[in-house]
């Protein structure tokens, strides 16, 4: 396929965006139906160019196409097939054009599920989802063209950055894109609005479900991109507060924010300020990521852009949309009605705790990651804000917001009894004050905390049973009426108890792992054996194997566990030839929850091998806890009452045909 196709196709939805971005909002402005109409047909056909570019791409990319510049700087003929689809998007230039082909499908979807919206709604989002794709086009076709040209044609690429060679690439950047673009929608939900002066409980329940899907689809994200860097990058971290992290995280923290504010809207017709709010800045820190990752303006392993220009382009953009928004926020939020009032001990008052609270955070996070940056420019100064104070900070920030998680869904709407859901929640408080005891026991040494932090885990878990437990009268009427009342719950009601269990157990494996996990730094040679976590690892092999664009050399290690033979461990030292880069593939297996964790170093004077190694208890449900996370989002989504688009108007009842009413 030529790849000029794909050039045309760019220029072709930078023309569909604009119109997109001026023909509906004129419509709404000027009260013309039909020109509101075609924000509709203009964002579908924006999709399809869009993808249509994204297609040819590929396709040079599977053909190993060298004549064009960036399949020559990331691809290679030997690489397998798979590492030549995910190298489309394991570079800059693609990157961003799945950055726009994530934006131009939601867009399309907002077309497709929108026909229950206020017209003038309706066109002003679709055009403000075109502006924005209209910006990032223009940057894509100015700085970060995909389809540039090479005369001559090289025979053969430069290969794909070794450690993006994974299999984690091909899942870790669409799902983050389709959280981080996702808040795109709301964005322009809240923008649309702004521009309409029309924001109220209808309002909240078609934001909802597009803040529920970005942050689920961004919680996956961030969980796989974090167990990515936990096995590829041979450091045996989680979590490493890394800039590109945290840019991920502070959309977290404000989307759910945005969810939780939403509820309240939705129900009470309160905290309106508050939700268009979170609504504009959810996609703003998205934004800030995209000018961390792409500017050049840090050095990361996630990070691909260093071209100064493309980071002042960007910067453009988010100061167009960041200042622009935040400007009309600042107009028209002192016209808006507040709505229900309620007490400070009420369901909405802790939802607004926890707003204040994941807010603060984002915040916390905000300021450790660019003030270095911000110092670093004003004169020169270079320091690091490292894991202590985030740790500090975050950590300190979200205890009391995981410790009234379970208390949130036991309190009144409008007025609460807080001694009352505190009665309510005296059995998962008792069962979690003997967990802590038990890992007080089973783990005499350790942090003097870590056992009040398994306790409040459970206390999380437990109380998602027991709001569950609540709605269904469990104990207080017959079994068979508690299950048809559990059966009658909805979708959503089982959704966020999922959700907060999935913080629970999460917030399990971040204890464990961090509490009392084993390392253990080692020289050995062949045959020879150490301990870690109470398991002896022996030294079986080293051997040499040969990939399709690598050379290994793997060692291999028998494990064995009070005298039983736990089978073994193989951990790799790999080249990738065309780059003559070295990774660390780290051996990894899996008992129960827990994992041991090897990683092979080099080769030492008088033939040992450099060897670290990890005992990592329950490691494994911080991943879990994410995904159960995100699936709870997922099931409140499938509740007919929040799907996109509902509720749909009812139907007019058909009249009633003479003959028939004569019968009557």
């Amino acid at each position: 396929m030529n790849p000029e196709i794909g050039h045309y196709a760019l220029v072709l939805a930078l023309g569909l965006a604009l119109l997109q971005t001026v023909i509906p909002i004129w419509g709404a402005k000027v009260g013309d139906a039909v020109l509101m109409r075609t924000g509709s047909s203009l964002a579908l056909a924006f999709c399809g160019f869009v993808l249509l570019a994204f297609a040819v791409l590929t396709v040079a990319y599977v053909q190993s196409d060298f004549s064009v510049q960036n399949v020559v700087e990331n691809s290679h003929s030997l690489k397998p097939l798979l590492y030549r689809i995910t190298g489309v998007w394991g570079n800059h230039e693609g990157s961003m054009l799945l950055w726009v082909l994530v934006l131009a499908i939601f867009g399309a979807m907002v077309a497709l599920f929108s026909g229950n919206l206020p017209a003038t709604l309706r066109a002003n989002v679709l055009g403000v989802q075109g502006s924005i794709g209209a910006a990032f086009l223009l940057f894509i076709l100015l700085t970060s063209n995909p389809f540039l040209r090479v005369v001559p044609a090289p025979a053969e690429g430069q290969d794909l950055n070794p450690i993006l060679q994974d299999i984690g690439l091909a899942i870790h950047p669409p799902l983050l894109y389709l959280g981080y673009v996702g808040f795109s929608v709301t964005f322009a939900f809240a923008v649309a609005a702004l521009i309409d002066g029309r924001i109220d409980a209808a309002w909240a329940r078609w934001v909802r479900p597009w803040a529920l899907a970005a942050w689920a689809f961004l919680t996956v994200g961030i969980a796989m991109g974090s167990y990515w860097a936990y096995y590829e990058l041979g450091w045996g971290g989680w979590w490493f507060w890394d800039p590109v992290e945290n840019a991920s995280l502070m959309p977290w923290f404000a989307g759910t924010a945005l969810i939780h504010s939403a509820v309240v809207m939705e129900k009470r017709d309160a905290l309106k300020v508050w939700t268009v709010l979170l609504a504009i800045l959810a996609f703003s820190l998205s934004l800030l990521g995209t000018f961390l990752v792409r500017s050049g303006v840090l050095t990361s392993v996630h990070a691909f852009a260093t071209d100064p220009t493309r980071g002042v382009f960007i910067l453009a953009i988010l100061i167009f949309f960041i200042g622009g928004s935040l400007t009309l926020f600042a107009l028209r939020a002192p016209l808006l009605r507040q709505g229900g009032i309620f007490a400070p001990i009420s369901r909405e008052g802790s939802l607004v705790l926890n707003n204040l609270l994941l807010t603060a955070s984002a915040a916390a996070v905000f300021i450790g990651t660019l003030y270095p940056l911000a110092l670093e420019a004003w004169d020169g100064s270079k320091i690091t804000v490292g894991a202590p104070y985030f740790n500090l900070t975050v950590g300190a920030l979200m205890l009391p917001v995981v410790f009234a998680m379970p208390f949130g869904p036991m309190l009144a709407w409008k007025r609460g009894d807080l001694a009352g859901a505190a009665q309510r929640l005296m059995t998962a408080f008792g069962l979690a004050i003997l967990a802590g005891a038990a890992a007080l026991y089973l783990h005499g040494g350790g942090p003097v905390l870590a056992p009040l932090g398994v306790g409040l885990s459970a206390f999380v878990i437990l109380g998602a049973v027991v709001d569950l437990a609540e709605r269904g009268a469990v104990g207080r009427v017959p079994l068979a009426t508690s299950w048809a009342r559990l059966r009658g719950l909805p979708r959503a009601s089982y959704g966020a108890a999922l959700a907060h269990a999935g913080v629970g157990i999460c917030l399990l494996g971040i204890v464990a792992e961090t509490s009392w996990n084993s390392e253990r730094i080692a020289a050995v040679k062949l045959g020879e054996s150490f301990e870690v976590g109470g398991y002896q690892l022996t030294l079986a092999r080293v051997e040499p194997r040969t990939g399709p664009n690598y050379r290994d050399l793997v060692g291999v290690f028998t494990v064995r566990h009070g005298g039983v033979d736990e089978g073994t461990i193989e951990s790799a030292k790999r080249l990738f030839t065309a780059r003559n880069m070295p990774t660390t593939e780290a051996g990894i297996r899996t008992m129960g929850f827990s994992q041991l964790y090897v990683s092979l170093g080099e080769e030492l004077p008088g033939g040992a091998i450099g060897v670290r190694a990890y005992w990592k208890p329950l490691v494994t449900l911080i991943w879990i806890g994410s995904v159960i996370m995100a699936l709870g989002g997922a099931l409140s989504l499938s509740d007919r009452r929040l799907r996109v688009g509902a509720p749909r108007p009812a139907k007019k009842p058909r009249p009633v045909e003479p003959k028939l009413a004569a019968a009557e």
